[in-house]
């Protein structure tokens, strides 16, 4: 049993440390992540591909710029949404997933809870 248990914990330590490393890559590339669960919009599920990350957080941004401008809340409306072009083609399918979920919990918070 002991041997079992090193090997869980070695396995752990292993995955906590895959878990860091990542974060630490994550916000050389695209900056430091924003406070979005501090106002109220939640945040990226830590589960979410780094693509969707980036769209959820865009996508909140994207709504908050909607409301800013007196636009209805549409997703559809959003060039980043429709067109990612700045996306890898092979990530623009998470990137939009991201990209509505925030968006949506965005002008749900902002608008109202009448929005789907």
């Amino acid at each position: 049993m002991k041997t079992f248990s090193r090997i869980t914990e070695s396995v752990m330590l292993a995955a906590t440390l895959a878990v860091v490393m990542s974060t630490g890559v994550a916000t050389a590339q695209y900056g430091a992540p924003r406070p979005y669960a501090r106002w109220g919009y939640g945040a990226p599920s830590a589960e979410f591909a780094e693509a969707q990350q980036r769209g959820f957080r865009d996508g909140v941004d994207g709504a908050r710029k909607d409301f800013e401008n007196h636009r209805p809340p549409n997703v559809n409306n959003r060039d980043e949404f429709r067109r990612p072009n700045f996306i890898p083609r092979f990530e623009r399918r998470d990137y939009r997933f991201g990209f509505e979920r925030g968006y949506n919990s965005a002008a749900r918070r902002i608008y109202g809870s009448g929005l789907r």
